[in-house]
């Protein structure tokens, strides 16, 4: 569904020890995926749809909590509109490789969310010097 809350991601400093907090904590399982470093969080829930999140390494400094992205169905499209109406952009067009694009912006008061348009062929661009 376009629009809809997609998943939820928790940033820290040291995602080993954090992802070992979440499994005590809430019982979470918590998994590191192959080859990069981020962790899939199954909240475990049994009943309806369950929100699944991820963790990882902070994505803009002194970030801290847990941020939403939103699925959206095309992200510049979305992100324009919101700098149109008074919000600003955060973190730049990223790609999530062979998964989507994502943004973070803020709102009017700095309360701050990703947009997250899935694209199975989304890949970085190169780094220009």
């Amino acid at each position: 569904m376009t629009n809809s809350v997609t998943h939820f991601e928790i940033y820290c400093e040291h995602p080993v020890v954090v992802a070992d907090f979440y499994r005590k904590a809430l019982g979470w399982q918590v998994e590191q995926m192959p080859g990069i470093g981020y962790w899939r969080i199954q909240t475990g829930a049994t009943e309806g749809p369950a929100l699944h999140g991820g963790l990882t390494y902070r994505a803009i400094p002194d970030l801290n909590g847990w941020m939403l992205f939103v699925n959206v169905d095309s992200l510049d499209e979305t992100v324009a509109r919101i700098q149109h109406i008074g919000g600003s952009i955060v973190r730049p067009k990223t790609a999530v490789p062979r998964t989507a694009w994502l943004t973070i912006v803020a709102d009017l008061v700095n309360n701050i969310f990703g947009g997250w348009q899935a694209d199975l062929n989304a890949f970085p661009m190169p780094e220009l010097d």
